[in-house]
């Protein structure tokens, strides 16, 4: 997918969802997703419950406490909303509806913020339909999920930053890093959900 084509959707879906909140954010990059070559961005995929909360999940191999919202990657030539119902329906097993565009999040490589960014996340709120939470495609390495009230991302993100910078082979890169990348998006969203 051209550029063209990717700003074209973008519009299609602010259009479809609502503006989303724009993000330019700083960081160190690390491998996986980040600089992964088969995809260009990631998903965010915000799945509010029938409670009105949120899920969080956690891989096996993550930090222990390291729970963050559900992301997949987008393939290069893959329609943003293509990935969103895709990794939705693999990670999580649901059927959702699509709400709202929350955020699209820029990452720039922090040593050199005037280049091109690294990656994108785009954040949609989906509300649950009806299924049973379960992770369809095991190679995720999901481990558990649990709920938590939107207005509690916030202390998902402290979390995550709180991460140690021990390095990880399994991300390619140390998972401080890692965790201030991952909460980035749950500030947003917090942001974007505030009554």
């Amino acid at each position: 997918m051209s550029d063209r084509d990717q700003l074209a959707e973008l519009a299609e879906l602010a259009e479809a969802y609502g503006a989303p909140r724009q993000l330019d954010a700083a960081i160190t990059p690390f491998f996986d997703p980040v600089q992964r070559p088969d995809r260009f961005g990631e998903v965010c995929m915000v799945v509010r419950r029938l409670s009105g909360n949120v899920l969080l999940s956690i891989k096996t191999f993550y930090p222990r406490g390291a729970y963050r919202l559900p992301t997949g990657g987008i393939h290069h030539g893959e329609r943003i909303l293509d990935a969103l119902v895709r990794e939705t329906a693999e990670e999580t097993g649901l059927e959702t509806q699509v709400r709202r565009f929350l955020a699209a999040i820029a990452y720039h490589d922090a040593s050199a913020p005037s280049r091109p960014p690294l990656f994108h996340t785009f954040a949609f709120l989906l509300d649950e339909v009806s299924g049973i939470l379960e992770t369809r495609d095991t190679d995720e390495q999901i481990e558990d999920w649990i709920e938590v009230a939107p207005s509690s991302l916030d202390d998902a993100a402290d979390r995550l930053e709180r991460v140690t910078t021990a390095y990880s082979e399994e991300i390619g890169g140390k998972w401080s890093d890692w965790g201030h990348f991952r909460a980035i998006v749950h500030r947003v969203v917090r942001e974007a959900l505030a009554p």
